[in-house]
């Protein structure tokens, strides 16, 4: 078969209906705690010169974070786990659980003010870094483990990670970047803080965890407001609204292996974050919330509660209903098919969508069942060039489907500078879907396949490719469908981790 519906026929429509955001504050309970709202997660073969044996994962966490928002900036929550779970075995079911576990501590500066021994309002009372050593003048530190976890989340083997550079299982999470005056160079202050690592039964990796700027692009703002776009202007004619803000990444770099297991190329995997079951707030605090007692403002215990899931974009925001986001932060995807099969096969966007550009035509919708978004967001994509069919992102051996984000790691990664945003779109297989790297612009992959870009019967196609040869064969140019906001190469890095170092709250 010709054209790139060879690898996307099942997965055409899933994310060009609805596909206008990625996970923040997607769920109205997650809204009341940022500091567990999974936003974006990237699944990539690496493609840094030198990797090409690793994956690196980055789990993005604390949506919209403003540079400036001090005097306490971005802390995770040392009450919290946050976890990337891989399946490669094709059941559903995690198989490898990468688990960060923060701590938090205040140690804040004290002065002398006519003899009375006076603390500060402040995080820091002095210049940080350059290396990752310099904390005298640091008064809340954040440090984390890492372990893997085989087999069962809870209940499986556990190993922790070692710092291969300064021993121990310890890892020094960067502070925030308060400032230019804070720091004289945050780029090198952060690398500083990039681990090498050794996990037993793993192999050799890396490891980072800290505030980067914000790599999503989408035009949020116009997409909410009934997707009042352009969608025919050029493709950087309008404003990311986001693009002046932070996130905080968790990227891990870890052997293809390892990964897989041994069970075949293709793994799928999604990121959680969980709180303890209970919360008791103390009316009589008297000590930071890193306290070990029962002097701080809340005690928290139990079993640890799952309170974000974020696997593909897009799903949790704008396929699932108002009223089941919660549950589906709560969930598995083993469990999604009893669950919420019903927003696949009979999805509401297109008909809304409809609505509100052909004013209920009927033109927009596809017929259902979706069995097409079906093998996109539960299965993974089986491909067919010329009458033979492969898998592309769907386990040969599959036994238990879930929504979850796929890679097929016998792909190679494309160079960097041979991405193509468009991913897929431009004959660039190594990109969304095919897992998802920073650059990939999943909002006008999604708005040109629903105007027929991989749908070869289609007069009004967009584009086609040969998947024998290198090069897309674009048949309306310039009809681009678009957002607006497009990604620009210069603001990654071409290394790990990837997402270029935050936006200084002051001094830029």
């Amino acid at each position: 078969m010709r054209r790139s519906q060879f690898l996307v026929a099942a997965f055409a429509t899933t994310l060009a209906l609805p596909a206008l955001s990625s996970s923040h504050r997607e769920a109205p309970f997650i809204t009341e705690m940022p500091k567990v709202d999974g936003t974006d997660f990237y699944m990539f073969r690496s493609y840094e010169p030198g990797r090409e044996g690793f994956v690196t994962l980055i789990a993005n966490y604390l949506p919209l974070q403003d540079a400036y928002g001090g005097p306490n900036y971005f802390n995770l929550d040392p009450q919290a786990i946050y976890e990337i779970h891989i399946d490669n075995d094709g059941d559903a079911i995690e198989d490898l659980t990468f688990q960060f576990d923060f701590d938090l501590s205040f140690t804040p500066a004290v002065l002398d003010i006519d003899g009375a021994q006076i603390s500060v309002p402040l995080i820091n009372i002095g210049p940080i870094g350059p290396d990752a050593a310099d904390t005298d003048f640091v008064g809340v530190k954040e440090s984390y483990q890492l372990r893997m976890i085989s087999g069962d989340r809870r209940t499986g083997t556990s190993t922790l990670a070692e710092n291969s550079e300064l021993g121990g299982s310890e890892f020094a999470k960067p502070v925030d970047n308060i400032g230019t005056k804070s720091f004289s160079d945050y780029a090198a202050y952060a690398d500083d803080h990039i681990w090498d690592i050794s996990i037993p039964g793993c192999g050799q990796g890396r490891v980072f965890a800290g505030q980067r700027a914000e790599g999503f692009v989408v035009n949020l703002g116009e997409v909410f407001d009934l997707v009042n776009l352009n969608p025919f202007g050029p493709r950087d004619g309008r404003s990311n609204v986001i693009g002046n803000t932070n996130i905080t990444s968790l990227a891990l770099e870890l052997p293809i292996s390892c990964l897989t297991g041994g069970q075949g190329a293709i793994i799928g995997a999604w990121t959680t974050a969980s709180l303890p079951q209970g919360r008791i707030l103390n009316p009589a605090t008297q000590a930071p919330a890193n306290a070990d007692s029962n002097t701080g403002p809340a005690v928290e215990g139990g079993a640890p509660v799952q309170v974000s899931r974020l696997g593909s974009p897009l799903v949790n925001e704008v396929v699932i209903g108002l009223d089941r986001k919660d549950a589906f932060n709560a969930s598995e995807p083993k469990d999604d098919l009893n669950q919420f099969a019903a927003f696949v096969t009979n999805p509401s966007l297109p008909v809304l969508l409809d609505i509100l550009f052909n004013e209920g035509g009927g033109e927009l919708v596809p017929a259902t069942p979706r069995n097409d978004l079906v093998a996109a967001f539960v299965t993974g994509i089986t491909a067919d060039v010329n009458g033979s069919s492969f898998n592309f992102t769907q386990p040969q051996n599959q036994s238990g489907v879930g929504e979850m984000l796929r890679l097929n790691t016998a792909v190679p990664a494309t160079a960097r500078a041979d991405q193509s945003d468009l991913g897929f779109l431009a004959c660039d297989l190594s990109g969304f879907p095919n897992g998802r790297r920073p650059i990939d612009d999943v909002v006008d992959i999604a708005l040109n396949v629903v105007l027929g870009a991989v749908d070869g019967t289609n007069q009004n196609s967009l584009q086609t490719c040969d998947v024998s040869g290198p090069e897309p064969v674009v048949v309306n140019a310039g009809a681009v469908a678009n957002d607006g906001a497009k990604p620009d190469p210069s603001a990654y890095l071409e290394r790990f981790p990837y997402l270029a170092p935050p936006f200084a709250g002051a001094g830029a």
